[in-house]
């Protein structure tokens, strides 16, 4: 997760974020140190942003602007969007008040973990 300022465009973030992953724990050798895809919606369609992720050997699944919806990393991206609208649901997170970055990441770590003991208790009920 990325905390920038609540005016700054998202595509700021795009180049830091692969380098923020930690290393991915796989099968024998060495463990990846960047995703192999990294899926956007369109407002990181930009030419200059796919030819650094292919330079660093990832492969963008960015949908493209004026495609029609529901084409492209739709159907993948529904996840981080489900995520947003479950973080929507604290509604301190809807907008930002916090002047503080250090306070405004507090709530969203514990926004995370109501979301995750939610998860776990349902998860847990349909076991027995």
């Amino acid at each position: 997760m990325s905390l920038t300022g609540g005016n700054r465009h998202d595509v700021t973030q795009l180049m830091p974020l692969p380098d923020a992953i930690p290393h991915i724990r796989g099968t024998r050798g060495r463990p990846r140190h960047r995703p192999r895809r990294l899926f956007a919606d369109r407002g990181y369609d930009y030419d200059k942003y796919r030819r650094l992720l292919r330079a660093r050997g990832i492969t963008p699944k960015i949908a493209r602007r004026g495609a029609a919806h529901g084409s492209g990393p739709g159907r993948t991206r529904w996840v981080v969007e489900r995520t947003f609208a479950r973080l929507h649901q604290c509604k301190r997170l809807q907008t930002r008040y916090e002047i503080r970055a250090d306070l405004h990441l507090g709530l969203l770590q514990l926004a995370y973990s109501i979301i995750c003991l939610r998860r776990l208790r349902t998860s847990f009920r349909n076991d027995q």
